[in-house]
């Protein structure tokens, strides 16, 4: 039997950021009067980010939703610019940080995603955007020309849980109405992406664009470009059980 669908992780696997982070950072930071440097600051986004609580609130008002989002951020950012976030233009950089992260000329998308997105929907495969994520990101994927290629687009937030919890996996699911076997995941953080959909009950996909070599349960699957996992759904379809 065919696969019937295909979810997806954003950041990193079908968009990543138009320049390094570390540098968008210190460029704000330093229009506000705060000189950091780019090398660090990367530095410390990528630990702060690991370290930080799932972006997801179970059981928070949904009229609140925004705040906590904002209030997530705004937390990982002060960990991010440690003593400078003091600053009494701190607040003023984060708010403009905030909003460049919101706009499409902040992501680019990767040259063969569409082309890849387009191959899996000729194969009449229900495709979702699974992403730990805020409610940005709706309009987001839409300004970089990627929802009619969609079916559904599940950020965390939305979702009340984030990846690697089997939870958001299954909003996506229900959404996409399959069940957890007729479906594939692919993504780039071998824990978040491929231990989260395994455990959930999918198949699973390292895209790997980096070829960074770590090791991968033996049924999971590596490609390093999106435009190889038509190739990788056609493999699996044809196999006995699928």
């Amino acid at each position: 039997m065919a696969l019937a669908a295909v979810t997806l992780d954003g950041a990193g696997t079908l968009f990543g950021v138009a320049e390094p982070v570390g540098e968008t950072y210190a460029r704000v930071a330093a229009r506000h009067g705060m000189r950091l440097s780019p090398a660090d600051l990367e530095s410390r986004f990528r630990a702060a980010f690991a370290a930080a609580p799932p972006l997801a609130f179970p059981g928070g008002s949904p009229t609140r939703l925004a705040d906590h989002e904002r209030a997530w951020w705004y937390a990982l950012v002060r960990r991010v610019f440690g003593p400078a976030a003091t600053s009494p233009a701190f607040d003023t950089g984060f708010a403009e940080l905030f909003a460049h992260y919101a706009r499409p000329d902040a992501w680019r998308v990767f040259p063969e995603v569409p082309e890849a997105l387009a191959a899996l929907r000729a194969r009449r495969l229900r495709l979702a955007l699974v992403s730990n994520f805020d409610q940005r990101l709706v309009a987001l994927v839409a300004g970089l020309g990627l929802a009619p290629l969609l079916d559904a687009v599940v950020h965390s937030t939305a979702a009340g849980a984030a990846k690697p919890d089997p939870a958001i996996f299954r909003v996506a699911l229900a959404r996409l109405a399959v069940d957890p076997g007729d479906a594939l995941h692919a993504g780039d953080d071998i824990d978040r992406d491929v231990a989260g959909a395994r455990a959930a009950g999918l198949h699973a996909v390292l895209v790997d664009r980096d070829a960074r070599s770590s090791p991968l349960p033996d049924d999971a699957v590596r490609i390093t470009r999106l435009d190889e996992l038509a190739g990788v759904v056609d493999f699996l379809s044809q196999r006995p059980g699928i």
